[in-house]
């Protein structure tokens, strides 16, 4: 999948604050990051269910245990009882001079004044050149030599990362690699026969589960919370590959990197972040899977970086509209919008206005999940494709490569008057490219279509996304070569009747469907 390119579009975030459940601690102030995982808040207030209502198996031990007979309240317990030997303290410390922010610009950095005001500005001055930021979170032992997995937000930038157990014993912990694409980390301590959690395949996780949620919040060791399953494959825009569970069990600031198990004990997701209006517990937390957390951890242990696949596609949800265009009966599905040259999808024979309906033998409901399966393939791999193309069914075969590192994005060039559309499309001024708005939209040359200058406000163009700045390509899909075309094709639209149109925006191709 494209780096930037192969990404849907993320909403805009507006007034949600993701609080990362880890904390820093700077010369006696507090720093509460905005996604979650180190410190996260969530006090539920679940009643427990009887426990003869929720079938348990063997919950995970470090030596095989009994299996469990229901009643009494005592499951839970039991459970607890399995998995928190497993769950440990993270302490993450960075030393910090006295010139840097908290993102690491100067102290003359304008946006850090503007944020924190002059009067912090001034105490800051005051700090000692040198001091320690110090971060609090969670881990989960899942090898019993010391192999911990937790958050890359928690550990990613330490100096100095220390691991307490619950027995006590402290250990300094090596950084074995870092994935911050996915939010996971991977340390190790010199320890052996530790106690461990065993991995669940994430993938039959349903809505609806009973899950415990297991960390260290606000530094109180050993806690644990019950909850269900509230959503599965949720993108959250905290992460760059997202497939999060959302579960309403207690994750509060220090819950970061510690487990999700389910009723029988198993680790189900690394928790990493809360939704939060008011910086406290509103019962929605999400983890990592554990198939994608298992799989990150499984490279950067065996090579220290994390190697994705690649189709070297642009895509996007479909919407009804889109779904109806294109001839496929539900929203199920992933429209390919842009194929760039040179790619495993381009010699496959892939097409713009593909509509991706199974990939390697599973269906594909969004373009999350499309891009989540394409990463964790393996290089090399030879897959199976499903799609519908003019509302015909097809079956594609490719090979799939490695991402690249870094993709460039897109833009374009021309010159000319300006138009006033019709029908649906009343309410967009276009104008041939010239090298001006060349420059000004972040265009290329050798591209071909309009570009949208001003959207009337309060029109339906507008209401329904279309931006100054986008380029019109294809009105129906029949290409847009100048304005001239597009006014013909413009003047030619009834007024009740829909329009498809192909964008380019920012470097990415999209499709928009404009009602009356």
């Amino acid at each position: 999948m494209m780096n930037q390119s192969d990404q849907e579009q993320r909403p805009p975030q507006g007034g949600r604050k993701w609080i990362v459940t880890a904390s820093l601690l700077t010369a006696g102030m507090i720093i509460g990051f905005v996604v979650a995982s180190d410190l996260g808040w969530l006090p539920t207030g679940h009643a427990v269910p009887d426990a003869s209502s929720v079938p348990i198996a063997r919950p995970v031990a470090t030596a095989p245990q009994p299996v469990l007979s229901g009643g009494g309240g005592q499951t839970f317990v039991e459970i607890a009882k399995a998995v928190k030997p497993a769950v440990v303290n993270i302490y993450a410390s960075k030393s910090s001079g006295r010139g840097e922010g908290p993102h690491g610009g100067g102290l003359d950095d304008p946006l850090f004044r503007k944020f924190f005001g002059d009067e912090f500005f001034r105490r800051f001055e005051q700090q000692p050149k040198d001091r320690k930021e110090r971060g609090l979170g969670s881990g989960v032992i899942v090898e019993s030599n010391g192999l911990i997995i937790t958050n890359n937000h928690v550990v990613g930038k330490a100096d100095e990362i220390r691991v307490t157990l619950s027995d006590k014993r402290e250990f300094k912990a090596k950084l074995i690699g870092t994935d911050p694409k996915t939010d996971v980390a991977v340390v190790q301590i010199d320890a052996t026969g530790l106690p461990t959690v065993a991995w669940a395949d994430s993938d039959q996780l349903e809505v609806g589960e009973f899950v415990l949620a297991v960390g260290n919040p606000f530094g109180l060791t050993q806690t644990v919370t019950l909850g269900i399953v509230s959503a599965l494959g949720r993108a959250a825009g905290i992460a760059e590959y997202e497939d999060f569970i959302q579960t309403d069990a207690a994750i509060n600031p220090g819950n970061s990197g510690g487990a999700l198990v389910n009723v029988r004990g198993e680790l189900v997701g690394i928790n990493t972040a809360i939704f939060s209006q008011s910086g406290g517990n509103m019962g929605i937390g999400f983890a990592v899977p554990s198939n994608m957390a298992r799989s990150i951890m499984g490279q950067l242990v065996q090579t220290g970086k994390v190697v994705r696949g690649w189709l070297g596609v642009s895509i996007q949800d479909l919407t009804p509209e889109l779904a109806s265009q294109f001839g496929v009966s539900e929203t199920k599905g992933v429209l390919i919008s842009d194929v760039m040259d040179d790619t495993p999808a381009k010699k496959a024979g892939f097409e713009r206005a593909d509509v991706i309906i199974e990939y390697d033998g599973k269906p594909m409901d969004s373009s999350a999940h499309l891009r989540n399966a394409v990463a964790q393939t393996p290089v090399g791999k030879k897959v199976t494709v499903k799609i519908i193309r003019d509302k015909q069914p097809k079956t594609i075969e490719l090979t799939i490569a490695e991402q690249p590192k870094s993709m460039t994005r897109s833009g374009e060039e021309d010159a000319g008057d300006s138009a006033t559309p019709t029908g649906v499309l009343s309410g967009l001024d276009v104008r041939e490219l010239t090298e001006e708005l060349t420059s000004r939209y972040g265009f290329k040359s050798g591209e071909r279509g309009v570009v949208i200058v001003r959207v009337k406000p309060g029109s339906s163009a507008e209401e329904l996304g279309v931006r100054e700045g986008d380029m019109i390509m294809e009105i129906n899909r029949q290409a847009v070569t100048s304005v001239k075309a597009y006014e013909r094709m413009a003047g030619k639209l009834p007024k009740d009747q829909s329009v498809l149109l192909l964008l380019k925006r920012q470097g990415r191709t999209i499709y928009l469907t404009l009602r009356p």
